[in-house]
């Protein structure tokens, strides 16, 4: 066992989050956490973690096991530079050992001036910095909050393999779905102060919620059916003098007052907009440069009305500068972007509105509107709310008492209440639960105006997008009819179709080949090699079996893991050569 948590119970305010639940996590778990955002999935974590201890309950972690975690909102040094923050809790020896290694995964990480300072950082550059941090750390068990927010889709899917490669416990909140897919084998459910858990990925895990519902609902309807029946028994007259009447009533009142199945949460959402004119937004040959830098040039495109297009590229590419300038928010500095008089443009951007975390919830909305008017009629701030998920209670709380999910949600609700009918969405799905996801794809799909979002969520562009515009280097734009299953296939045929190309350019390029055959270095080599990787493969057995049995020695235990790599790279290595010796070897025979 590697950590557990035994009837924890955790209360924020006067609410209560969790209620005496129980959570294992064994080796090789790999848990993906869900709910509602406001439910406590990121307070369950900091106690999982350590950071906080929970109001009633125990957590126990084995004092060998080392945890790394991941929150959502890291505290970092400002005057720290990037490399000095990844290694800022650990010895000097630690970096020595693992430096080569850090600075390969911020660059994966879009993340590749390591002297820059902290303070100089966007905010999705400090979460990316702190996930490096994070998957440095020699971990028995990783928990990771939002760990794909400010990832793009080549990131996310660095971030999968590496995970997938992991050997301990994982514990992780995330809106992705396909990431839930790929990466977890559990999936923990936090709804009303409970935990329900599903030994599955994303997809069983909705199959066996659907049969846990149904089950419910099956007995719910055998519970009322009976109900009646003795209802009218007992109204007959019955007699309770007998022992058999008197346990039959008894039954009757157990049953009675037995609580009915609870229905999960959701968040409802109905389509509002204004009337959209015949012109909506005209594209010419803008350009747009930062810097000395292009981020956008000679694109044109004129906005119609069924739109739906996905926006994706590298962090940092121009994404969030096209929504702008398609805004109006930034003027271009080449061509034009015309905007029609009836244009009413719902602008939901990545890093969110400013909020006055002392106003209250309600005021906040009733600043904007105190109606919509939706396809099922009118509604007032108040019941928009209430779909929400802001019940009156909530409604009067000061926004700094919300969830970082929470205030996204609100700021959502506040582009909505706005009636627009072009919406432009900058990573929407950041810090969303999936329910609310789910729903406001159904929204979307619903929504009578065009609507153009930047996402790296993969789920949420294959339900959503018509049409991919892929934002590159240089400031160019290429465009792709379909979702994004459809634009990745189409990427990977290009490079498959390219790939021969080249390879018979390097043939025509290379002169005639001798006849094949060994060198004396290649064939004493080719005897000996299967001999070398068996030897290797033995010694990376030894080096794991040192491993666990080197406990708490910190340092031992870092260069056991410092000799596991090299060995293991030294063994890749011989197989590579085997392969190519092997290979060889057969071609010699054939002639």
């Amino acid at each position: 066992m590697l950590l557990s948590a035994e009837h924890v119970s955790i209360n924020f305010g006067a609410r209560s989050l969790l209620t005496d639940v129980n959570f294992y996590l064994e080796p090789g778990d790999r848990v993906g956490v869900i709910g509602i955002n406001g439910t406590g999935k990121s307070t369950f974590l900091r106690v999982l973690a350590g950071q906080i201890e929970p109001d009633e309950g125990s957590v126990t972690r084995d004092p060998n096991v080392q945890v790394s975690f991941l929150s959502q909102n890291p505290e970092m040094r400002e005057d720290a530079t990037i490399l000095e923050q990844v290694f800022l809790s650990f010895p000097p020896e630690f970096r020595e050992l693992n430096e080569y290694e850090a600075k390969s995964m911020l660059t994966k990480l879009g993340l590749t001036d390591f002297e820059r300072k902290v303070g100089t950082l966007s905010g999705g550059q400090r979460k990316r910095l702190a996930l490096a941090a994070a998957l440095i750390h020699p971990a028995d068990v990783l928990i990771l909050d939002e760990p794909t927010n400010h990832l793009d889709t080549a990131m996310v899917t660095w971030l999968e393999d590496w995970l997938r490669r992991f050997r301990g416990g994982l514990i992780m909140v995330t809106h992705d779905r396909y990431f839930l897919e790929r990466v977890v084998n559990h999936i923990t459910e936090l709804s009303r102060g409970k935990l329900y858990h599903y030994e599955a990925n994303y997809s069983k895990y909705l199959e066996l919620k659907a049969e846990r519902a149904e089950m419910a609902e099956a007995s719910e309807r055998k519970r009322q059916s009976i109900l009646r029946t003795e209802r009218e028994w007992i109204l007959r007259g019955c007699k309770a003098r007998t022992t058999k009447s008197k346990d039959r009533i008894e039954r009757y009142e157990a049953l009675r007052d037995q609580e009915a199945p609870e229905t999960d949460e959701s968040v409802s959402l109905a389509a509002a907009s204004s009337r959209l004119g015949r012109k909506i937004i005209e594209l010419r040959d803008v350009g747009k440069e930062y810097d000395a830098r292009w981020v956008l040039r000679h694109f044109s495109y004129g906005v119609l009305r069924d739109d739906r297009i996905g926006i994706v590229g590298h962090n940092g590419v121009g994404k969030s500068t096209l929504l702008r300038l398609i805004a109006g928010e930034l003027q271009p500095d080449e061509g034009s972007v015309d905007i029609g008089t009836t244009v009413r443009i719902g602008h939901f951007s990545q890093e969110g509105r400013e909020l006055d975390l002392n106003q209250r919830v309600y005021d906040f909305i009733h600043e904007i509107g105190d109606e919509v008017k939706t396809e099922e009629g009118t509604l007032t701030a108040k019941a928009m709310m209430e779909r929400f998920l802001f019940p009156a209670d909530l409604q009067s709380q000061p926004i700094g008492k919300l969830s970082g999910g929470e205030r996204r949600r609100l700021y959502l609700l506040s582009i909505l209440m706005a009636a627009p009918n072009v919406l432009l969405l900058d990573e929407p799905t950041n810090d969303l639960d999936v329910t609310t996801l789910s729903i406001l794809e159904d929204y979307l799909q619903t929504f009578p105006g065009p609507i153009l979002a930047v996402s790296h969520d993969r789920f949420f562009l294959d339900k959503l997008a018509g049409q991919i515009f892929e934002v590159k280097d240089g400031g160019t734009i290429e465009r792709y009819v379909g979702n994004w299953t459809d634009w990745e296939g189409k990427r990977k045929a290009e490079t498959a179709a390219e790939a021969p190309q080249k390879a018979e350019k390097a043939e025509q390029n290379r002169p005639r080949e001798r006849k094949l055959k060994f060198s004396f270095k290649e064939q004493r080599e080719f005897e000996t090699i299967e001999g070398d990787i068996a030897e290797l493969e033995r010694q990376i057995a030894d080096c794991e079996a040192a491993q666990s049995a080197c406990g708490s020695d910190y340092v031992k235990l870092q260069e056991l893991t410092e000799r596991q790599t090299a060995l293991e790279a030294a063994l890749e290595e011989k197989m590579d050569r085997w392969v190519y010796l092997t290979d060889l070897k057969e071609r010699i025979d054939a002639q």
